[in-house]
């Protein structure tokens, strides 16, 4: 698969057999993300790369309070409210049961701390469509990145003080054992050619 085919048929993909990716397959999707470019090379996007089920369970029963635990406002992001809901419902799972997950931080206060991880998110979503992996960008943690209780459980895995969470990414095998693929046509993000 060439890289333009790899980004036209990358979508989503959330349901995700419970089998572990072979290490180096997981170690290329790393590798992607890493060759990002960064604001004048920078290189300051941090990857915490979770494989543990015990930990993934942990860290999905605590999202999940603190989601349960929050105020919805008729302003939030909708993807936000729906997490606050499910939550309270208390069946959610914040990262779908991926055996993988890859959380992205990057130094508080730093300008091109969003620019920079979403790069590093990007290459990996493609590499992970092009080496038959699923993928989805997640940003439950980096919306509770400032809670205590969340701020707490992720420095003991790795999270420096001086860092803020950007996003994460799951990954794994596909329910179908690939990942959902397809184009679809585009109907935003609207061009604008200026020429002489």
């Amino acid at each position: 698969m060439d890289a333009l085919e790899a980004i036209r048929t990358r979508r989503s993909t959330r349901e995700m057999k419970p089998d572990m990716p072979a290490r180096e397959t997981i170690e290329k999707v790393i590798e992607a993300g890493r060759a990002a470019p960064s604001g004048s090379n920078s290189q300051t996007t941090h990857l915490l790369v979770i494989t543990s089920p015990r930990i993934l369970s942990q860290l999905a029963e605590l999202v999940r309070a603190e989601f349960a635990a929050m105020e919805e406002t008729p302003d939030m992001y909708v993807s936000l409210r729906n997490s606050i809901r499910r939550s309270r419902e208390g069946a959610y799972v914040f990262h779908y049961n991926a055996p993988v997950l890859i959380v992205t931080a990057n130094r508080i206060g730093y300008g091109n701390a969003m620019a920079d991880s979403a790069c590093v998110l990007e290459n990996m979503m493609i590499a992970a469509n092009a080496l038959d992996l699923g993928s989805c960008w997640i940003n439950q943690l980096h919306w509770l990145t400032d809670r205590p209780a969340i701020r707490s459980q992720m420095e003991k895995l790795g999270l420096g003080a001086n860092e803020t969470i950007t996003g994460g990414l799951i990954l794994g095998i596909g329910r179908e054992g690939h990942p959902v693929r397809g184009e679809r046509a585009h109907t935003g993000n609207p061009v604008t050619w200026v020429e002489e």
